[in-house]
């Protein structure tokens, strides 16, 4: 396989991906970040954890959709992360389902 053959199945494989979440996300109460993945989940906690000399974010997140290309199944049923990084938690509204129509793929 060539560089540019190698291009062309990442940039279909993201295109992929990218459709695949938006034919999911209306399915999902929650979107979450953090410095490793992206999420879509339908039960979120998010905890701090004081030790010592710092502090951690324990996630756990339940009825889950993982933004990962490398993944046969994105769909879990449960995850947890233990992170010292930001954690980013928003709750979707029925309008984020919705894209626009310039920004809308032709299948």
């Amino acid at each position: 396989m060539d560089e540019d053959e190698f291009e062309d199945y990442d940039r279909e494989v993201e295109l992929a991906l990218y459709r695949e979440y938006r034919d999911v996300v209306g399915q999902f109460k929650y979107v979450i970040e953090t410095e490793r993945r992206f999420y879509l989940a339908n039960e979120v906690d998010l905890v701090r954890r004081d030790t010592a000399n710092d502090f951690y974010f324990e996630l756990s997140m339940t009825d889950v959709w993982v933004w990962d290309v490398y993944r046969s199944d994105r769909f879990v049923k449960s995850v947890r992360v233990l992170t010292f990084k930001d954690v980013n938690v928003e709750q979707l509204s029925s309008r984020d389902f919705e894209l626009p129509k310039e920004l809308t793929l032709d299948e």
